[in-house]
């Protein structure tokens, strides 16, 4: 089956044509919301640390939601990071900001409804992003020292509600495939997505939270989560073996999956150099350190108790 991924060149966050390109990639991966239609916007909001780099940029979202606010979509902004709340990392990129003329607020993907998913994990999702209509997925491409690399799959992650995420990766630490396929379950469980890559200054060398950004200038767009990372995947000459959501999605045959599969209406992944751009060789253990799962928790209740 053949998917379509839309690309554009975008090489300023603060260029002009930024919503133009956004209308345009949305056009040719065919999402065209009703009027009155509830979707959520999901960007990547992962840490405060590094939050200009590590976080979906704030003007990509905006172009995001002016899109829909455009087509009297209703907008709902949200993420759950697994260290910290929504607020604090969306005001630490800039979100709250970039979203305050549009009379939009960043909220949590809170009220964890507790689902067994296929591969047999018990876990949090959000009512939230299940009850939504459709969701507008609003990734940042990312090296990840535990998954190489992630895109629009993995950020529909964090439609799990808080630090499930955490312990999630805790409890699944001995077994990256389950990882994986509990990863790429919620991804299909959730409703509709269309994915919108922020690729204009990806993070490269020690992501998620901690690497630089690099240069490529590249908005990506499809009705695949699966199909705009796979496009990612041969574009930086990755393997399956190499990076288990692709091998997970690959192993279901699920769409989009393919390379040899996608469609390019406009610009094609041979166009974008990133022969400079850094993924990680030795992945990490997905666990995360139990000490810090709890610090995390104790300094997040803190600040709610505070009213930050």
């Amino acid at each position: 089956m053949t998917e379509t991924v839309a690309l554009a060149r975008i090489m300023e966050y603060e260029s002009k044509l930024l919503d133009a390109a956004v209308e345009l990639l949305m056009d040719e991966a065919g999402f065209r919301p009703s009027r009155g239609e509830r979707v959520l916007v999901k960007p990547n909001l992962v840490n405060s640390t590094n939050a200009a780099v590590s976080c979906t940029h704030p003007l990509v979202v905006r172009a995001a939601c002016r899109f829909l606010l455009d087509r009297g979509v209703r907008v709902t902004v949200a993420d759950s990071p697994a260290f910290g709340s929504a607020a604090q990392v969306a005001k630490a990129s800039g979100l709250v900001e970039a979203l305050k003329a549009l009379g939009l607020e960043v909220r949590g993907l809170a009220a964890a409804q507790k689902t067994t998913l296929p591969c047999g994990v018990e876990i949090g999702v959000s009512r939230h992003a299940l009850e939504a209509e459709a969701i507008l997925n609003v990734p940042r491409l990312k090296a990840h020292c535990q998954m190489r690399v992630t895109g629009a799959v993995k950020n529909l992650f964090g439609c799990v509600s808080g630090a499930r995420k955490a312990l999630a990766h805790n409890r699944l630490g001995n077994r990256p495939d389950l990882f994986a396929a509990m990863v790429v379950d919620i991804c299909e469980l959730v409703p509709h997505s269309v994915s919108l890559m922020d690729a204009v200054r990806p993070m490269h060398r020690n992501g998620p939270v901690k690497g630089e950004a690099y240069e490529l200038g590249m908005l990506g767009a499809s009705a695949s989560p699966h199909a705009v990372d796979a496009m990612v995947y041969e574009m930086l000459n990755l393997s399956p073996s190499q990076v288990p959501l692709w091998a997970e999605a690959l192993r279901r045959d699920l769409p989009g999956a393919q390379p040899g599969e996608l469609r390019y209406p406009l610009e094609r992944p041979q166009s974008f150099d990133v022969s400079g751009m850094v993924i990680p060789e030795k992945l990490e253990p997905v666990r995360f350190d139990p000490f810090r799962v709890f610090k995390g928790r104790i300094k997040s209740l803190k600040k709610r108790l505070c009213g930050d």
